[in-house]
């Protein structure tokens, strides 16, 4: 079985549909690599597919015309995204950018309609998959306006583990503390200091280029207020 079919058949949307159903997904879909730096998706460009990470990492941002960029979450191992502009026709409003080499699922456009218009269990993952994407953004508008870079980074890292978008995130996310911080909008050094007041506070386990979570409640609702004594 190729790697493009390992991560069809595992993904969770794929549970709900019927055998030939997916048949449609597996003859359509198909494979892409983009470098590190390089597009997944490209603001502007035609929405055309949906994409899946099977290996890699994609960072979705907005850059604005002053040249700052607004980072929305990225997309790790096991992650679907795009669903959103892919219901209805037009372009990308984002870019997804590749933070490191990636790997790609894709389902077409026509595919994914397909899926939409024929399958209800599809829809229903759909309503569930939009509702934790929605969860997603609004907790992001809370903490970048209003918490430090201690706890940007612990929401940011809380969001990767959200079993609804990242079924195979397990606890340990494979990521370097640049690439933390350009999912969270902190600089490189202010990164690697939030991380090791996220380890003191018991939160996560700190090892080089990996984040091991060890409580993702307190991650998800940290405010930079714990005590900096480590846990019991």
């Amino acid at each position: 079985m190729t790697k493009l079919e390992t991560m069809l058949r595992g993904s969770l949307w794929a549970a709900s549909l019927e055998p030939d159903a997916f048949d449609v997904v597996l003859r359509h879909a198909f494979e892409r690599w983009v470098p590190a730096g390089g597009y997944a998706v490209r603001r502007g460009e035609p929405a055309d597919c949906w994409i899946g990470v099977i290996e890699g990492l994609v960072k979705m941002s907005v850059s604005q015309p002053d040249g700052r960029v607004s980072s929305f979450t990225g997309v790790t191992r096991g992650g679907w995204a795009g669903e959103g502009s892919l219901l209805k026709p037009g372009a990308w409003r984002y870019d997804g950018v590749a933070v490191r080499d990636t790997h790609l699922a894709c389902v077409p456009r026509h595919a994914f309609e397909h899926l939409v218009d024929t399958s209800l269990g599809f829809n229903r993952f759909l309503l569930s998959h939009l509702n934790a994407r929605l969860s997603l953004f609004v907790g992001l508008v809370e903490y970048d306006r209003l918490l430090g870079p201690d706890a940007r980074v612990a929401r940011c890292l809380a969001s990767l583990f959200d079993p609804d978008l990242y079924p195979h995130a397990g606890q340990t996310v494979q990521l370097s503390q640049e690439e933390i911080g350009l999912l969270s909008a902190v600089s490189r050094q202010r990164t690697n200091q939030a991380l090791h007041a996220l380890e003191r506070a018991g939160l996560l386990r700190v090892a080089f280029g990996s984040v091991t979570v060890l409580d993702l409640p307190g991650l998800r609702c940290y405010s930079g207020e714990l005590e900096s004594s480590p846990r019991r």
